[in-house]
Parts: structure tokens; C-alpha cells; sequence
């Protein structure tokens, strides 16, 4: 799933320059001798010979994580973290790691899996379980099968998203893309390479490929449990969860998805189930107010999605990834997400206007409605897709706090 969707890199550096308008072209200011820029916004597609600057899952779905200090999308970064230019063995491509130190001891190893899983950046994902048992009533939130049923689902939610950033990093090894990512011309760092512990070393292909499918497989089991444990087992609750279980982990593993143009759909998708699957296991029914309100999750993620695959065109490009932004024109791309963008603001007002949510749902997201139209204005003058990705993931977390808001709200009326 893009993968990491809403929390990505963040961090200091200088800011690009650039404008883009309806062209969306841009140009980055030079960083200085010491550090190397990678997060102009592009435009402008450069030929076949261009350098791969490929971008994987992770870097789709999760933006700057929002919280300080969480990550940092540093296009400065201090050539004392870098390795050597041979500190990647093996082609580009190829399926070597990093030459430093393989992670030891029970906790470097723990820091080093965790890392993997891109746990510090996949945390907006689990904002699903607060949504849906804020949309509960109140009578059943604290019954106990319904806490049974949740927190097995968000164990084996865990499971399933950690295979997804695991396979994808993977992946990222094999092709190249992740060294083109993170590591420029005679190895200095494009970011922070302690988040790729397989560009470091400190965890070989095979530790990862290990960790990716047991993974995988708590996530089957404890979603089989909460589904056996659940009040309701309603048919498409069943459904919806096994295709998530199939389809997420093989958003650029297996079948390939994100390289078959259903990057989107999944980045999209997979949100919106774990908000939907678990509440219909509860409850055995879906309200229109609790499908306008993962649809809005979903929306939120792609929101955050779509910039990264802006700011990575020729990246995803080399590696054969099919996005919108890799086919599309630069104007076609700044309408799809100008779409994108007016459906979130259509959706919550709209899903007030007709009934599918109290008559006030949309005035408890007026900040992230604010804060979308700034995220995009902003965009479609300066074509700045980093900092456009950052504003998505605050307006993220802003549409959440209303949601909860407007749920607590109304359960409590």
C-alpha cells in the first residue's frame, strides 16, 4: 500500500523552489556542497537515460509523519552517516544489501525489525480501530466481545501492514530502486539510511523475506480468530478482509499490483477495509454514516499518496511502476488530484446535505476541509509535492480528530 501512507520522511533542508501552475514544473535550488537533493517537485519527465530515482511503497502511502522528530525526509543529510561509495555491494538491481554491521543483540535486532516494519511510519493506519469504535454506540463499545473482536483484528492488522513494508523493502533491494532512492552518486545518502536497515546491512534479504511472510501469516491468523471470535460474520465483511489479506502484501511483491496500475486502488482500499471490516464483525451491518467515514480514511491516504507519486515520476518510471502520475500529463495529474481533492470536500458535505451523516458532520471537519483546498492551491501554484505531502498528512490526522469528534458528539446526544 503506499505503504507508508500517511508518515514518511520529514525533515530540514532547504526548500525547493519551484512553480509549476498547470505545467506542475519545477526546478530545485541546490543544497550545497554537502548535501544532495532528491524532493523537487517534477513536472517535466526526464528521458529513458535518467538516473532511477525510484520510490517504493513506503514512501507512497506515508508522507512526513506528522510528530516531531519521527522521521526526517532530510534532503541535507551529514556525510558522517554516509557509507563509503562501495558501501552497497552488489549491482544496482542486484539482490546484496549494505556492507555495515549486521544488527546484534536482542535489542538491535528488535530496532532493526521494527524498522523494517516501518512501525514509526505506518501509525496513522491503526487511527482506523479509534474511528470505528468511536462510531459504535456507546452500549457496545465496552462489551466484552467487542473488545475481543477488535483487538484481535488490530494484532492481526500489525501482522498484515508490517508483511506489506517488509516484501516492498524487498523488493526495493532487487530492483534498485531503493539504492537509487537513498543512495546518489559515489554513496552519499539522499536520506536517512537507518529506516532501510537492508541498504545498511543490518538485516540481510533473506531476515527480511523471513520476517515478511511470518508476518503475513500472524496477520491471517489473528484476522481468522477475530472473525471467529466476532458477534457477526456477516459475508462481506469476510470478503472484504480476504482480499485486503491477499491483495495488500503483493502491492509490489507477487503479483506486482502497484505495477499493474492498482497502486491507487489499494493505497485507497485497504484503509477504508480496516475501518469497515472490523465495525461489520461487530455489529453485522454498515451505516452510511460509517461508509462515508472510511471512504473519507481511504480518500485521506491517497490524498497523502498521490503527491509522492508526483514528486517520484522518474522514479517509478525506471522501475516500471504504473501510477497516474507516470501516464498522465503534468495537467492531467494536477486535475486527478484536484478530483481527489473536491470529492473529500463533496463527500463530507454532501453526506451531511442528504442524510447519510448528522445535518452537522461536515462543520466538524471544516479544519481538514481548510486545510485540504490549502494543500492543494498551494500545490497547483508551486508544485512543491513534498511539502504538499506533508500538509496531507496534518489534514489526515485533522479529518480523524473530527471524526471522533463528531462521533462522540453524536453518540452522546
Amino acid at each position: 500500500m503506499d505503504t507508508t501512507s500517511t508518515g514518511s520522511p520529514s525533515g530540514t533542508g532547504s526548500p525547493s523552489s519551484g512553480v509549476a501552475g498547470a505545467g506542475g514544473v519545477g526546478t530545485a535550488r541546490s543544497a550545497g556542497a554537502d548535501a544532495v537533493r532528491d524532493d523537487a517537485p517534477r513536472g517535466a519527465r526526464p528521458g529513458a537515460g535518467a538516473a532511477a530515482g525510484g520510490r517504493t511503497a513506503t514512501e507512497d502511502a506515508r508522507a512526513p509523519l506528522g510528530a516531531a522528530g519521527a522521521r526526517s525526509d532530510s534532503p541535507r543529510v551529514s556525510r558522517s552517516t554516509a557509507p563509503s561509495a562501495g558501501a552497497s555491494s552488489g549491482p544496482a538491481g542486484g539482490p546484496g544489501t549494505g556492507t555495515g554491521a549486521p544488527a546484534t543483540g536482542a535489542r538491535g535486532r528488535l530496532v532493526a525489525y521494527a524498522r523494517l516494519a516501518k512501525f514509526e511510519f505506518v501509525l496513522d493506519y491503526y487511527l482506523s480501530m479509534v474511528v470505528l469504535w468511536t462510531a459504535l454506540a456507546g452500549s457496545v463499545r465496552f462489551a466484552p466481545d467487542t473488545l475481543t473482536t477488535l483487538l484481535l483484528f488490530l494484532l492481526g492488522e500489525v501482522g498484515v501492514i508490517s508483511a506489506v513494508m517488509a516484501l516492498d523493502d524487498v523488493n526495493g533491494i532487487r530492483d534498485g530502486s531503493d539504492r537509487a532512492n537513498y543512495l546518489g552518486t559515489g554513496g552519499t545518502p539522499l536520506r536517512p539510511l537507518e529506516r532501510k536497515p537492508l541498504l545498511t546491512g543490518a538485516l540481510t534479504v533473506n531476515q527480511a523475506t523471513r520476517f515478511g511472510y511470518l508476518s503475513l501469516l500472524w496477520g491471517a491468523v489473528f484476522w481468522t480468530a477475530a472473525a471467529l471470535a466476532a458477534p457477526e460474520r456477516p459475508l462481506w465483511a469476510l470478503v472484504v478482509t480476504g482480499l485486503v489479506l491477499f491483495a495488500g502484501f503483493q502491492y509490489s511483491w507477487g503479483l506486482k499490483l502497484s505495477y499493474r496500475g492498482l497502486g491507487e486502488v489499494l493505497i485507497m482500499g485497504c484503509p477504508l477495509v480496516i475501518v469497515v471490516a472490523p465495525y461489520g464483525f461487530v455489529t453485522g451491518h454498515l451505516p452510511a454514516t460509517v461508509l462515508v467515514q472510511a471512504v473519507l480514511f481511504g480518500l485521506w491516504q491517497i490524498l497523502v499518496s498521490c503527491y509522492s507519486n508526483t514528486k517520484d515520476i522518474s522514479g517509478d518510471a525506471a522501475v516500471g511502476r504504473s501510477t497516474v502520475a507516470v501516464h498522465a500529463s503534468a495537467r492531467g495529474n494536477l486535475l486527478f488530484i484536484g478530483a481527489l481533492s473536491a470529492a473529500d470536500l463533496l463527500l463530507t458535505v454532501g453526506a451531511s446535505a442528504v442524510g447519510w451523516a448528522p445535518w452537522w458532520f461536515f462543520a466538524a471537519l471544516l479544519p481538514e476541509m481548510a486545510l485540504r483546498l490549502r494543500q492543494f492551491t498551494s500545490f497547483s501554484r508551486n508544485g512543491d509535492a513534498l511539502l504538499a505531502r506533508r500538509r496531507g498528512v496534518v489534514a489526515f490526522r485533522t479529518g480523524v480528530a473530527g471524526i471522533v469528534l463528531a462521533n462522540l458528539i453524536h453518540f452522546a446526544s
